[in-house]
C-alpha cells in the first residue's frame, strides 16, 4: 500500500488483495484494488472550484399527475439550498429543446443567499409542455459548465419519460461528446421512463442512477445528491495501470459500490500504461477488479504483473500523479493448496458481478416472454444474493419472484409484478455490498 496527501483535499491510498500464487503454466492473475480517499469531505468555506447544472424534465407528461411538476420544482429548490457559497450553478428546463431557466445568458450564477433566492423564484415559472430530447439538455449543460473556471463539473438530470424526440444514436453521440467533460447523476421519476436510457447516461458520465418511484421522495433524493456533489474535491481521477512486456489486461471493472465496466474506456498513457476513468472523488472508497494475463513461467519464478497508481488530469491541464500505488504480483508454485485457493475478495466480487448480470438477463428474458429462462436467471440471482450477503438486492428480487429455496436458487416468477418494483430491481441491479476485510 502507498498513499499520498494532496496539499488540500483527501489523502489517497491503494490496497491490493489477491492470491499471487499460480500453478505451473498458470497465466491469469486476479486482484481487487481498493482505492480510498480520506481526510477530504465538504469544507465549510466557499466552493469556488465546483459547478453544477440541474436539468429538470418539463415535458408534457410531468403534468400527470400535476403534483409531479410541483415535486420536481420543490426538489430542485432543495438542491439549490444545499449548494455551498461560491459554487457555480445553473438550471435547465428540458423538453424537446433545452432552455436556460437561471441565470440565463449562457453563463452560470455563483451561489450566495441572493442568487439562491433568485433561482428558487425562477423555478416557480416552470411548467410542463413539450417532448423529450435528453441530448439537448446535456449539450446545453456541457456548454454552461465549460464556461466556468472550476475543477469539479457536475450535472443532475431528472426525467419522467422516454427519450422520444431524438434517436438512440443522437443520444449516444451526445454522451460520447460529454464523457470526460463533466460527471452526471441521473434520476427517473415515476415509472414511464426507460431504465437502460437513464442508467446508460449515468454510466457514460460516471455518475449514479436511481429510480424515484414516488415523486414525493424527490426532495430527499435531490438533497442527498447535492450533498454528495458538494463533497467532491478531486476531479478526473484515473486508475493508471502499467504492465510489463508480454502481459495483457483482460479486464478492469469497478465492483463497489456498483459494478461498472471500464475496460473499453482505457486511454493510452505512455509505454505499456493505460488510464481508466473513475470520475470525481470526495471522502470515499471504491473497489476495482483487475484481471491480467501473464506469460507462463517456471516453478519458483515470480514477476510484477501490474502496477496500479492514481492520476488526476483535466483537459488542457498537466496530469498530476496522486502518488498512491499498489503492486499486483505473480508467483509460480507447485503447492496445490496455495495455487488453487481463491482470494476471498476476488471470489466475493466475481459473485457480485455475476449477480448483476443474472438480474439484467433474467429481466430481459421475462420481458421477451421466455419465462423458463427468466426463472433460471433470477433463481441464480437469488442464490448469489444470499451467498454474498446482499440483503437489499435479495429484498428487491423477492418482489419479482417467490423464493422457494434461496440456497439452491429455486424460485417461481410472480404472476403480477408492480412496474415500480421491476424497474427498481433493474435500476439497482449493479449495486454491490463491500466484502468484509
Amino acid at each position: 500500500m502507498a498513499n499520498f496527501a494532496r496539499p488540500s483535499g483527501p489523502r489517497f491510498s491503494v490496497d491490493v488483495y489477491q492470491n499471487e500464487y499460480l500453478p505451473e503454466g498458470g497465466r491469469e492473475v486476479n486482484a481487487i484494488v481498493t482505492v480510498t480517499a480520506k481526510g477530504g469531505g465538504a469544507p465549510a468555506g466557499p466552493a469556488a472550484s465546483a459547478a453544477v447544472v440541474l436539468m429538470v424534465d418539463c415535458s408534457g407528461s410531468m403534468d400527470y399527475p400535476p403534483t409531479k411538476m410541483r415535486n420536481a420544482r420543490d426538489a430542485t429548490a432543495a438542491a439549490v439550498d444545499t449548494l455551498r457559497d461560491g459554487t457555480h450553478f445553473g438550471i435547465v428546463d428540458g423538453t424537446h429543446v433545452a432552455r436556460e431557466v437561471y441565470p440565463g445568458g449562457g453563463r452560470l450564477a455563483v451561489a450566495d443567499p441572493t442568487t439562491r433566492a433568485q433561482a428558487k423564484q425562477a423555478l416557480r415559472r416552470l411548467s410542463a409542455g413539450g417532448g423529450t430530447a435528453i441530448g439537448t439538455w446535456l449539450r446545453l449543460a456541457d456548454r454552461l459548465l465549460a464556461g466556468a473556471d472550476v475543477s469539479i463539473r457536475h450535472g443532475i438530470l431528472l426525467t419522467d419519460g422516454r427519450n422520444e424526440h431524438e434517436s438512440a444514436a443522437e443520444l449516444k453521440d451526445t454522451l460520447d461528446a460529454c464523457a470526460g467533460r463533466f460527471t452526471c447523476d441521473a434520476r427517473g421519476v415515476g415509472t414511464d421512463w426507460e431504465v437502460k436510457e437513464v442508467t446508460g447516461i449515468a454510466s457514460a458520465l460516471l455518475g449514479t442512477a436511481d429510480i424515484v418511484a414516488d415523486p414525493a421522495q424527490l426532495t430527499a433524493d435531490f438533497t442527498r445528491i447535492m450533498e454528495s456533489t458538494m463533497g467532491k474535491e478531486v476531479a478526473d481521477v484515473a486508475l493508471r495501470v502499467w504492465t510489463p512486456v508480454g502481459t495483457h489486461i483482460k479486464f478492469v471493472k469497478q465492483v463497489a459500490p456498483t459494478v461498472e465496466e471500464l475496460t473499453e474506456r482505457r486511454t493510452e498513457a505512455g509505454p505499456r500504461a493505460g488510464d481508466y476513468p473513475t470520475g470525481s472523488w470526495g471522502d470515499e472508497s471504491r473497489d476495482y477488479h483487475l484481471c491480467v494475463e501473464v506469460p507462463a513461467a517456471g516453478l519458483g519464478q515470480e514477476m510484477l504483473a501490474a502496477r496500479v497508481s492514481l492520476v488526476a488530469a483535466q483537459p488542457d491541464r498537466e496530469v498530476q500523479n496522486l502518488g498512491a500505488q499498489g503492486l499486483v504480483r505473480a508467483v509460480w508454485t507447485d503447492d496445490m493448496a496455495a495455487s488453487t485457493s481463491l482470494n476471498s475478495q476476488v471470489a466475493h466480487y466475481t459473485g457480485q458481478a455475476e449477480l448483476a448480470q443474472a438480474i439484467q438477463e433474467g429481466l430481459d428474458l421475462r420481458k421477451a416472454g421466455d419465462m423458463d429462462g427468466a426463472t433460471a436467471k433470477l433463481g441464480r440471482a437469488v442464490q448469489l444474493a444470499g451467498v454474498s450477503g446482499n440483503a437489499d438486492t435479495a429484498k428487491l428480487l423477492a418482489k419479482v419472484v417467490d423464493v422457494v429455496d434461496a440456497p439452491t436458487g429455486t424460485v417461481r416468477l410472480k404472476a403480477k409484478v408492480a412496474e415500480a418494483d421491476e424497474m427498481t430491481l433493474e435500476t439497482r441491479s449493479t449495486k454491490t455490498v463491500r466484502v468484509k476485510k
